[in-house]
């Protein structure tokens, strides 16, 4: 009995840390591609239209910040309007991905 209120305890623990992990954090950076990340690739295209064109493909929109690479899970709709633009960020960060609650642009 005394074991199973341990173990209990333990896995109350464990999950109390992970909801603490994952506390909102706000990020400033630029919108690109989880591909392109700092540096876009095609030539004679804005990074905005790099950043698109990526997505169209398959690439997952990100916020670089800082020499990281974020990966942005989130509305399309919504990231895309800041595709090549300097954004604020606010999400629940866990790795190098951000969920996004919010995007508006940078201050």
């Amino acid at each position: 009995m005394q074991l199973r209120n341990v173990y209990f305890s333990g896995l109350l623990t464990l999950c109390a840390t992970g909801a603490f992990a994952q506390s909102s954090q706000t990020l400033t950076g630029t919108v690109s591609d989880s591909m392109c990340g700092a540096k876009h690739m095609m030539k004679d295209a804005t990074p905005a239209k790099c950043t698109r064109e990526c997505v169209k493909m398959g690439s997952d929109y990100a916020l670089v910040s800082g020499g990281k690479v974020y990966t942005l899970k989130g509305n399309s709709a919504q990231l895309d309007k800041f595709a090549g633009q300097s954004a604020q960020v606010t999400g629940k960060v866990s790795g190098s991905t951000v969920t996004v609650d919010s995007i508006s642009a940078a201050k």
